[in-house]
């Protein structure tokens, strides 16, 4: 018998949960989506189930919270055909072609294509007055040499917040505004919040494109977004920063909360994803499923690892091109899985404590 293509991981109350009823769609109140590029590839087939299935039909809110390359993705679960909308984004995603030496205007631009192909005619405003999913988007509004688009000023600003960071996330306030664009309410999460100053902008037609296309504005790779309809004036930046992975309080309401993540370990923010001792807080994972890739199947995968932003840099297109569909392809297994344990309600015992995935406070 081949080795699971899945993990999964609770925390203690969603643990009993899901022990005692299973798993069920409407046991979700939130799902998540952390920023990573196209490390998200490894879990296409499973968000092709998630929102062509698992979701479908749902009359009761759905709050899709996301930064950067998960804001993107968990956006297709607000049109009306999402699993079109994933298939878009998976396809063009991976079929991107650069220069040999790409600037930062020819990298903007391949982003405003793929955001206008997925959004397609009709998608920002599906987005915007979804009647059940409640897209939320995390970007960054950015002040200091980090709002700069001069390299080396904004090279400085990083470097500064990147020193501070050692010593504390809150110092990323300094530099870094968190602003939430929500279609319906603000996702329960960000009603307890005091790590950082926090604004949230409500998501309409007319802000949703700019809006995804700030989340994912890399720093020193894709241009920030400038004063987006009805948000405070400014430059915007890519949500990850400081939101990579999360360290939000999920435990608000009584909804678990549904977190398919390319990693079983997590990173607050862009900043700590070279500090091991920087881990979310237990506390704020309770509730959480999360749904991962094993190390088997990542091992299995070419090149035994998940797509990252460097394969735009070690592999020609080609190559790239052909390592990438692959995973692709192969994700589909991790949502046959996931299908699996939804329909029959058997192999629960494998869902493992979260505590093994993130620290205690």
């Amino acid at each position: 018998m081949s080795a699971p293509a899945l993990d999964l991981f609770a925390g203690p109350t969603a643990l009993r949960r899901l022990q005692r009823e299973g798993l069920r769609a409407d046991s979700f109140g939130t799902v998540v989506g952390a920023s990573g590029g196209p490390k998200w590839f490894v879990l296409y087939g499973l968000d092709r189930y998630l929102f062509g299935d698992f979701f479908a039909g749902r009359e009761k809110p759905l709050v899709a919270l996301g930064s950067s390359a998960g804001a993107w993705r968990l956006s297709c679960l607000g049109l009306q055909d999402p699993v079109a909308g994933i298939d878009r984004l998976a396809k063009h995603y991976a079929a991107q072609q650069y220069s040999a030496d790409p600037d930062i205007d020819e990298v903007s631009q391949e982003a405003v294509k793929l955001v206008d192909i997925v959004l397609g005619e009709h998608g920002a405003r599906e987005i915007a007055e979804h009647p059940v999913v409640q897209v939320n988007i995390i970007a960054d509004r950015v002040r200091g040499l980090v709002a700069s688009e001069r390299r080396g000023a904004l090279m400085a600003g990083l470097g500064l917040s990147a020193v501070a960071n050692l010593f504390s996330r809150r110092t990323l306030g300094r530099w870094f505004q968190r602003v939430v664009f929500h279609a319906g309410p603000p996702a329960p999460a960000l009603a307890a919040l005091k790590d950082f100053d926090t604004r949230c902008v409500r998501l309409t037609e007319g802000n949703v494109r700019k809006a995804l296309l700030a989340s994912g504005a890399i720093p020193l790779v894709l241009k920030g977004v400038a004063d987006i309809p009805g948000a405070p004036p400014g430059l915007y930046r890519d949500g990850g920063i400081t939101d990579y992975h999360f360290d939000l309080p999920f435990q608000q309401g009584e909804d678990l909360v549904l977190y398919p993540h390319f990693y079983s370990h997590f990173s607050p923010g862009w900043f700590d994803k070279s500090l091991p001792w920087r881990r979310p807080r237990a506390t704020h994972y309770h509730n959480v499923l999360v749904l991962a890739p094993s190390r088997e199947f990542v091992r299995s995968l070419p090149h035994g690892k998940i797509p990252d932003r460097k394969d735009f840099v070690r592999m020609d297109f080609d190559a790239r091109h052909a390592y990438w569909q692959t995973v692709l392809q192969e994700s589909a297994r991790l949502g046959e899985e996931f299908a699996q344990l939804v329909r029959s309600g058997e192999g629960l015992e494998r869902i493992r404590p979260l505590d093994e995935a993130v620290r205690k406070p």
